[in-house]
């Protein structure tokens, strides 16, 4: 018995092995012996200890979650703002895509007045000189017979197309941002804060609050030469921009 064996306290004999046969050695790593404070395993030496390493960011640097459309920090529009000319560009060509039936009707209404009007000169020529009550005839009876029901037919005519063209303009900007003229100067109308349409109804109100664009010689239509965000009264109102989509 020894009482000086750290791995056997009590003085218990171990077993011996067979004659020529080596004594099994204890295996290392495992449960410590009683008494002894266990221990943390340890790296081998030479190799460096490895570190937690920080979530990687997407690629370029961009967080997966950034500021609203349009605000600073966020690259929402790579196209910008649209220019002011390709936005005069754009209600040009809407103009005359919805105007153009509607101007035929009023050039023909006004040159079937012309017309009417020729007519009753003639009547009232015939008439003595000085005898009112022949030429106010003359004028009544053209009058009645052709200005009237003609001219006025074009008229309302015209006016039910230019609505038309008017709301099918507003319904596609509000639906998918671009009118046809839009679409052919390549901008798009969407909402400052999501980058998404605006919808009919919003549209709708833009195009009414164009009114304050008009009032002092138009200024509200000019803004977007010197404004940052390139945004007309109504923009502003709205809440609304014109971004490039190429």
């Amino acid at each position: 018995m020894s009482f000086g064996d750290p791995n056997n306290p009590y003085g218990q004999q171990q077993p011996q092995a067979p004659y020529g046969q080596q004594p099994p050695v204890p295996p290392q790593g495992g449960q410590p012996g009683y008494g002894y404070p266990q221990q943390a395993p340890q790296q081998p030496y030479g190799y460096p200890q490895q570190q937690a390493v920080p979530p990687q960011q997407p690629y370029g640097g961009y967080p997966q979650q950034g500021a609203p459309y349009g605000q600073p920090g966020m690259p929402g529009m790579p196209m910008g703002y649209a220019s002011w000319g390709s936005r005069v560009g754009a209600y040009l060509i809407d103009g005359l895509i919805v105007g153009a039936v509607p101007g035929v009707l009023y050039i023909v209404a006004g040159v079937m007045a012309a017309s009417s009007a020729s007519s009753a000169s003639e009547n009232a020529s015939s008439c003595p000189p000085g005898d009112i009550q022949c030429i106010s005839d003359a004028y009544n009876t053209a009058a009645e017979s052709a200005t009237p029901v003609g001219s006025i037919i074009m008229i309302v005519l015209a006016a039910l197309i230019a609505l038309a063209g008017g709301l099918f303009v507003i319904a596609k900007e509000g639906s998918t941002g671009q009118s046809p003229g839009k679409k052919a100067m390549k901008i798009k109308l969407v909402k400052e804060t999501t980058g998404q349409p605006l919808g009919f109804g919003m549209a709708f109100v833009r195009k009414i609050c164009h009114f304050l664009d008009s009032l002092a010689c138009d200024i509200g239509y000019l803004w977007p030469l010197w404004d940052d965000k390139s945004q007309t009264f109504a923009d502003k109102i709205v809440g609304t921009v014109v971004v490039k989509t190429q």
